[in-house]
């Protein structure tokens, strides 16, 4: 089978993204199972190592013609680098990260994120908000439409037959019927109704089970309600191989996910594990659909 070719964005270019990009790319891990193309600076820059719009542009229009390239058919997949916020705001760039960048550019409404960490995949109701925010988003139709989601991401982006998703409780105990909160009666209902339609939706499970559950094989990933509850379970699992990926786009995208480290950016040492592993996940799912 033709190994798929798989593009790496160099990130913030006064990151270390341009340095784990290339060592990704050279990697016989990386060069076993695709062929890397790299896109954009990969040169010692002489703004190493701090917030500017320089490094801003750069990551932006990495971005922007690697999303080009996969659409156009010369690459399959795309594995990004890390980039800074302030950096793309320095740059004028009207997004705040990657998912929305790749949003506008694709005309996505809403790409879905999952977290992949050694067998372990972790879907979120919420992200870049307040906790408190976050329980007020844990209702019956929120959850409702993120089974299904996550159900057709499982099946038809990643080419997974009959998943399970298993939905965390929000609630020590899952609220123990109204005792610790009431937030999981919205939960109930929203299974009910998606395994009426076929979906293989289980729960709510206390979040400190859970997450041992998927990853010893009950379920294949679990839904968490709020951004750190799936974060924490992942990175403490496997920090430098925890992997994001975006899924709903016309084309697969995964990620690093930590951030551009300007303290050791140009220093040669920063750990390229994170991005080799997001490569040949890309990888391993395009071989997979294909077959």
């Amino acid at each position: 089978m033709k190994k798929p070719r798989i593009g790496i964005t160099t990130g913030d270019s006064a990151g270390i993204g341009p340095e784990i990009a290339v060592a990704a790319a050279s990697s016989p891990e990386v060069l076993a199972v695709c062929k890397p193309v790299l896109f954009g600076i990969t040169e010692p820059v002489p703004y190493m190592g701090q917030v500017t719009a320089q490094g801003g542009r750069a990551a932006y229009e990495a971005i922007e013609k690697a999303a080009a390239a996969v659409r156009s058919g010369n690459i399959d997949a795309i594995a990004t680098g890390p980039l800074n916020k302030e950096s793309l705001k320095a740059a004028g760039v009207p997004y705040i990260g990657h998912t929305e960048i790749l949003a506008g550019l694709t005309g996505t409404e809403e790409p879905l994120t999952m977290f992949e960490t050694t067998g372990l995949r972790s879907f979120f109701l919420s992200r870049h908000v307040s906790l408190r925010q976050a329980c007020d988003m844990v209702t019956e139709e929120r959850v409702y439409r993120y089974l299904r989601r996550c159900d057709a991401a499982l099946r038809n982006d990643l080419g997974i037959q009959n998943p399970s998703i298993a939905v965390a409780g929000l609630n020590p105990h899952c609220g123990e019927h109204g005792l610790f909160g009431t937030e999981e009666q919205y939960i109930y209902p929203a299974i009910e109704k998606a395994r009426a339609e076929g979906i293989n939706a289980f729960g709510p499970i206390g979040a400190d089970s859970v997450f041992h559950q998927a990853l010893t094989g009950r379920y294949t990933a679990v839904l968490s309600l709020y951004h750190d509850q799936g974060h924490i379970a992942c990175k403490t699992l496997n920090f430098h191989r925890t992997i994001s990926i975006t899924l709903g786009l016309p084309f697969l995208r995964t990620s690093v996910d930590h951030g551009t480290a300007f303290d050791i950016a140009g220093r040669g040492i920063a750990d390229p594990t994170s991005m080799i592993e997001a490569v040949k996940v890309a990888a391993s799912y395009i071989i997979n659909r294909r077959a």
